[in-house]
């Protein structure tokens, strides 16, 4: 699994399309070749994986008993505009028109890389959020000050 790090700010250009700003493709895995997953996030931002990723990703979804109401309804919602992409060949994604429209989307972006996704903000949508009133001293101790924590300061 892949562990991107990072925050680029990108612009598409007149077709829609993005290039993948080198310090992200320094990070791909050799067997992604180019090949991603976008969809809708659970804020109004998009998700990208690379396609390995996306299928590791998707088989633990696939686990979840479908035969349970909310599960069907979080599979729906979490494949709801799932588009294959590929890199082009000079490093550009084209972004389906649907999905920038979802996510507010443009011109300007962020490219918020963590774990194993990247997520694509409009760059208005990413500041507003990033620059909310939100305590992350509080948010810190709230998600990593229990019990179950402690062993990721040791």
């Amino acid at each position: 699994m892949t562990n991107f790090i990072g925050e680029y700010e990108c612009k598409l250009d007149a077709k829609g399309r993005l290039m993948l700003p080198s310090g992200l493709k320094k990070q791909c895995a050799p067997e992604s070749e180019g090949r991603f997953v976008v969809n809708r996030g659970m804020e109004t931002c998009l998700v990208m994986y690379q396609k390995h990723d996306w299928e590791l990703v998707t088989e633990k979804i696939s686990k979840l008993n479908q035969f349970v109401i909310k599960n069907r309804e979080f599979i729906r919602r979490f494949n709801n505009g799932a588009t294959a992409m590929e890199l082009d060949g000079v490093g550009r994604l084209l972004i389906p028109k649907k999905l920038l429209d979802y996510a507010g989307i443009d011109k300007d972006m962020i490219l918020f890389a963590y774990a194993d996704k990247i997520e694509i903000w409009s760059k208005k949508a990413y500041e507003k959020m990033m620059n909310s009133d939100a305590d992350f001293a509080k948010l810190a101790e709230d998600v990593m000050g229990n019990k179950d924590s402690q062993d990721i300061n040791e």
